[in-house]
């Protein structure tokens, strides 16, 4: 058997245009990541608590960009009890049929698809309702959810906490306030 310095076995070779597809398909998974953070873009502005009773509910924390009453913005509710996802959704329901911005057609069809999305939460819990002009996506402690695909609920779901008639409106004035960091 004899072996020859001159032998080699050839190197593959990566053409341009390959080697960047395979740099874009590596770095794809890190972007998608980056642009599911519904912070992402945001400023942080206030936060507060809503007390039902008494009895601490939840903390909520509002990021936006340089209006805080329109899309693009996220608001976090970090809970301090047990509650189950379909009584969110009862409640949230509620709260836009007290606000008068939708008939019962609309309530009853938002219910039911917040019922499906809503899990039951216990205290640390947090769930990220994130409002586009087009949807609210909602996240759960970092995973997303899944949306509600209709620019009328966005608008009417985030209300609750942003619309003048709220029924909390001690939190909204802390919401809407810019955060000093």
């Amino acid at each position: 058997m004899s072996s020859s310095s001159n032998s080699r076995i050839p190197e593959p070779v990566l053409s341009t245009s390959r080697r960047r597809l395979l740099l874009a398909l590596a770095a794809a998974p890190l972007s998608a990541y980056a642009s599911t953070d519904p912070m992402a873009g945001l400023s942080r502005w206030g936060s507060g608590e809503f007390r039902r009773f008494g009895f601490l509910v939840y903390e909520a924390a509002l990021w936006a960009g340089e209006d805080p009453l329109r899309p693009p913005l996220a608001l976090k509710l970090t809970y301090k009890r047990n509650i189950a996802g379909q009584a969110i959704a009862e409640a949230s329901v509620k709260e836009i049929r007290n606000l008068g911005i939708a008939d019962e057609l609309s309530l009853k069809r938002w219910g039911e698809q917040m019922a499906r999305l809503f899990p039951d939460v216990k205290p640390g819990d947090h769930i990220i309702g994130q409002y586009r002009a087009e949807a609210a996506v909602f996240h759960f402690n970092d995973r997303q959810l899944g949306s509600i695909d209709d620019p009328v609920f966005a608008r009417a779901f985030f209300a609750i906490w942003l619309d003048p008639k709220t029924s909390a409106p001690d939190l909204r004035a802390a919401l809407l306030k810019r955060s000093a960091v």
